[in-house]
């Protein structure tokens, strides 16, 4: 570990730095987002034929498929985020206070991603003002994706509430420091502040954080999300009543993986090992191991019931996912991460940073493929088959993995661009970590 100590000088150097990598992968995230772009125009010009996804029936497809599984993961990850920066919060994570700031900043652009994909599968999206917006007071009660946005709407203002607040303490006292282009920008999110309003605002951020802990099993991906597809019993591979803590284990294990990789790259940029140092990296894996532990029981539960004697309709739709490479591959890197996070706790030599990093880009990679295949398997096996002679496929267009590619880019540069306008690392985080070398 470092002996440096961490001071306000490091947490505004993003803002201050700027290397050849930062433009390099500015530059590249760029491309990719520009790519995606390209390819939703051929998507709007031609409309939703080109990713095959209006072929459901008599064409054996879904209509269904990446779209709505890429949305369902960026959410996970959206609210993961936001769940491990208010739980440390609550319940005064110390070790974590360094990340918290990346956490929240997570879930702003897991959520913008996941929104952009609703856009994305309604094929124009002026039908979201037609059809959703001018219909709320219709649709909300009759449209479970309606649900979804209402939810991923009261995140995002609950998240952006919550980021606001924390940082009309620190621009305060960085203000010498920060870019004076940007004076506009603090001075209206400082606005009316004195330091009386400290203790005031630690209390709404403490509350903020239990609404954010209470509401995400209960209504968010506890809840909501899973309850899309577990209200459906034509749906055999989809309705169930494990599908709630299922889907937020899975938004847990990504999240706390996409901390790890921000954490990593944000260390490795800034050198950063005496604030994001290796306690953090344990106890993030740690915690994924949990995780990872509760999501392939949650599986296993699935499956024993699903091929156990279970009704033909709800085997059928089971032994799909079961057998499935994609499926098996997926559970595979979970177990795989598993089988390390435990390997390195009983002996320490085998961690290091990189190992860490790979074990969450695995687990990331495998939600992706779980739920992408949870709602295609879904689809493609109903309790009333229509069009039983017509054995249903799917994959994925090249425009929708342009949308993948892309929405993972436009997360990326949200990063590069914020890093260069407020600090991604908590003031109170520094303050503490000196207090502790000083005690």
């Amino acid at each position: 570990m470092s002996s440096k100590r961490p001071t306000r000088a490091d947490i505004v150097r993003p803002m201050q730095r700027t290397t050849g990598g930062y433009y390099l992968a500015f530059a590249v995230a760029s491309v990719a987002v520009l790519a995606w772009l390209v390819a939703w125009a051929i998507q709007l010009r031609y409309g939703l034929v080109v990713t095959g996804l209006g072929d459901w029936g008599s064409g054996g497809g879904v209509t269904w498929g990446l779209y709505i599984g890429a949305m369902i993961w960026w959410i996970g990850i959206a609210h993961g985020g936001i769940i491990l920066s208010a739980a440390v919060r609550l319940l005064g994570m110390k070790t974590y206070q360094p990340v918290a700031r990346l956490a929240e900043l997570l879930t702003l652009s897991g959520l913008s991603a996941a929104g952009l994909y609703v856009l994305l599968h309604m094929g124009r999206p002026d039908r979201m003002v037609t059809s959703i917006v001018g219909h709320y007071h219709i649709m909300v009660n009759n449209s479970p994706l309606v649900w979804d946005m209402t939810a991923i709407t009261a995140y995002f203002v609950l998240t952006a509430t919550y980021l606001a607040l924390t940082l009309r303490y620190d621009i305060t006292r960085l203000r010498d420091r920060l870019p004076n282009a940007l004076e506009p920008v603090y001075a209206a999110l400082t606005i009316g502040y004195t330091e009386r309003e400290d203790e005031t605002v630690e209390r709404m951020v403490w509350w903020l954080a239990l609404a954010i802990i209470v509401m995400a099993p209960l209504l968010l991906h506890g809840g909501v999300i899973p309850w899309l597809f577990a209200v459906l019993p034509g749906m055999p591979g989809w309705f169930s009543a494990i599908q709630g803590p299922q889907f937020l284990t899975i938004a847990l294990t990504s999240a706390i993986s996409g901390v790890l990789v921000l954490s990593y790259a944000f260390r490795w940029a800034y050198d950063w090992d005496h604030i994001i140092t290796d306690d953090v990296f344990r106890g993030l894996l740690l915690w994924l191991g949990l995780f990872c532990l509760l999501f392939l029981w949650l599986q296993l539960q699935q499956n024993i019931v699903g091929l156990f004697k279970a009704p033909l309709d709800v085997a059928h739709a089971q032994a799909g996912t079961f057998h499935h490479p994609i499926y098996r591959l997926a559970m595979g890197l979970v177990f795989a991460t598993l089988v390390y996070i435990f390997a390195q706790a009983v002996r320490p030599a085998l961690f290091s940073k990189t190992r860490a990093v790979v074990a969450g880009l695995a687990v990331l990679v495998a939600t992706l493929l779980e739920k992408v295949l949870f709602v295609v398997e879904g689809f493609l096996h109903p309790t009333f088959t229509v069009y039983a002679a017509t054995p249903g496929e799917y994959f994925p267009s090249a425009i929708e993995i342009a949308s993948l590619t892309g929405t993972t880019a436009m997360v990326a540069l949200f990063f590069l661009a914020v890093a260069k306008v407020i600090p991604v690392v908590e003031l109170h985080a520094i303050e503490e970590l000196r207090r502790d070398d000083h005690e």
